[in-house]
């Protein structure tokens, strides 16, 4: 089976990207996608109760997005930073890359940086003086395709309401929909999974098994190992608590914490998550690829074409998707 990128593409209107989050959290339309029969309903996200099971368990990623974009004092220089090595080394995007040479240093966050080692990947090693202060003088790393800077409603937004181990470079979105009143209403647990750069790099190969995935650190406690081990079903909320759950290997569910570069695409055979809440996706995107991996490519796109029709909201701060 050739498996192409292109096979994941489809159109999008432009107004149907969401450049803002709806006033309310839970207020979101959910579309019902069954996997198996292709049936579609459309739904409220204040009705994910409703499709609960006896015995279910909702997973959760609480990892909280950082304020990794920084300006330069001279407002020159952009870095996205990505990983963190130390308190005072992190790997970082940076722009413009042209002059951003190893030795090259620069004025930033009340601080001096160093650019260190140029990477394969065109990321930098940038070491600072001194920890620099994300919450003094960074901002938080909206998506690009909003095409604006984040504000003080991005800092509230971005992040879900049960963020709380401080990590990721962009939001697992699908949590964005919850409220503390929906959580109080359903059986749920946690795990870390610290969102990288690979959910703002587009897959520039030809075919999809040709595509690595950036590593991601995620963590599992004890508490919620033992209780998706007991749950007769997993709902997944988002890809990234989808990658921690299918990186475990066989057997019960561990504590631990460990990095993982799952890349699931068709054909993939999942072990532990019996449904999935997600959020709509790029084209060509590998969170797309992994959600038709989960419910099938054609019935996947299908459900887009019919989220199309019925304008839904597209993207971090749109709408939702229940596959079950």
């Amino acid at each position: 089976m050739r498996e192409l990128v292109a096979d994941y593409d489809y159109s999008l209107p432009a107004e149907l990207i969401a450049s803002r989050p709806l006033a309310q959290r839970d207020a979101s339309r959910m579309l019902v996608l069954h996997r198996g029969s292709g049936q579609i309903e459309h739904r409220s996200f204040r009705n994910l109760p409703d499709y609960l099971q006896p015995g279910d368990i909702v997973v959760l990623n609480n990892s909280r997005v950082i304020k990794a974009r920084l300006l330069s004092h001279d407002l020159r220089i952009e870095l996205l930073l990505i990983e963190s090595l130390d308190v005072r080394k992190w790997n970082c995007l940076v722009k413009p890359g042209r002059k951003m040479r190893p030795g090259f240093e620069f004025l930033i966050a009340d601080t001096t940086a160093y650019v260190r080692e140029i990477l394969e990947d065109g990321s930098r090693i940038v070491e600072f003086d001194s920890e620099p202060d994300l919450e003094r003088f960074g901002s938080i790393p909206i998506p690009p395709y909003l095409h604006r800077d984040a504000d003080a409603e991005d800092e509230i937004r971005y992040q879900t309401v049960f963020a709380e181990a401080a990590g990721s470079v962009a939001a697992p979105t699908a949590g964005l929909h919850f409220t503390p009143e929906l959580l109080f209403r359903i059986p749920h647990t946690q795990l870390t999974l610290h969102v990288g750069i690979g959910t703002f790099l587009p897959v520039k190969v030809e075919r999809v098994a040709d595509h690595r995935m950036h590593s991601e650190h995620y963590s599992i406690g004890e508490d919620a190992a033992r209780a998706m081990n007991a749950a007769a079903r997993i709902l997944a909320v988002g890809t990234t608590a989808t990658r921690v759950l299918e990186s475990q290997p066989p057997g019960p569910i561990m504590s631990r914490s460990a990095s993982t570069n799952i890349f699931i695409h068709p054909p993939f055979t999942f072990r532990r998550v019996g449904a999935l809440l997600t959020n709509f996706h790029l084209p060509k995107s590998t969170l797309l690829m992994l959600v038709c991996a989960f419910a099938g490519r054609e019935e996947v796109l299908a459900a887009y074409a019919e989220a199309i029709l019925e304008r839904y909201r597209f993207f971090s701060y749109g709408d939702c998707m229940l596959v079950v």
